[in-house]
């Protein structure tokens, strides 16, 4: 006769979970730094794309609405009239880039202008004018406008156009031959005068109608200025 008793089952234990907030930690740490990965590849890709879309349609809308408010006012200032978009103080024209290559020069060297073009040392000679026309611009993002400055060479010329004249000014250094520190301020003196003995510099003549480009040494962040001096060789009505 069998044995009625119930068969005692062995009690199996369950493994005790270790780790188990560990894992969590280290998942979302790594979820982080995906999400961060990204964010990053994000930001650099509109700094060099981006910006060169939005700012190359900023650039051409503020260059038609300056050539349209030269042509339909002549006796007026440029500032005098109220504009959607800013209008430019001058156009800059460097046949060497490009029989399409116009861009606005605007007052200051703020991030806001040089988003837009090219920017007008405050303090500096304008167009034509005894002194030294200096300018800045961005070589990469914000359109690019002297990315190629590296191959403008001596003798190339830079047009500048204001509301009832031409200008067209010569290069004499080539741009590959003077970089400064930022803080190297000389060159947008109205003679520049190299503080390195023997270093580049215009020639040192009173009375000189001189221009002056500047631009990022590198093309990726650099404290460094990449220099270009040049004179005034033609001036001419429009």
């Amino acid at each position: 006769m069998g044995d009625d008793r119930a068969v005692a089952q062995p009690t199996v234990e369950k493994p005790p979970r270790r780790g188990g907030r560990g894992l969590r930690a280290l998942l979302w740490a790594g979820v982080a730094l995906v999400l961060a990965g990204l964010v990053m590849l994000g930001y650099v890709a509109w700094q060099f794309y981006g910006t060169n879309v939005v700012s190359a349609r900023k650039q051409q809308r503020i260059v038609e609405r300056t050539q349209q408010l030269w042509a339909a006012q002549p006796g007026v200032s440029v500032g005098a009239a109220p504009v959607r978009h800013r209008d430019a103080g001058a156009l800059i024209r460097i046949p060497a880039f490009g029989r399409d290559y116009v861009l606005p020069v605007q007052q200051g060297t703020s991030d806001g202008v040089l988003a837009e073009g090219f920017g007008h040392f405050a303090g500096t000679a304008g167009p034509g004018q005894v002194g030294n026309y200096a300018l800045a611009a961005h070589r990469v993002t914000h359109g690019e406008p002297l990315r190629d400055m590296p191959s403008l060479r001596r003798g190339d010329t830079v047009v500048v156009e204001t509301r009832d004249r031409t200008f067209t000014y010569a290069l004499d250094t080539d741009p590959n031959a003077l970089t400064v520190a930022f803080s190297g301020v000389w060159v947008i003196d109205p003679l520049p005068t190299n503080p390195v003995p023997g270093g580049l510099q215009p020639v040192q003549r009173p009375g000189r109608r001189l221009i002056t480009l500047t631009t990022c040494s590198e093309l990726f962040h650099t404290d460094n200025r990449m220099i270009a001096f040049g004179h005034l060789v033609r001036s001419a009505r429009r």
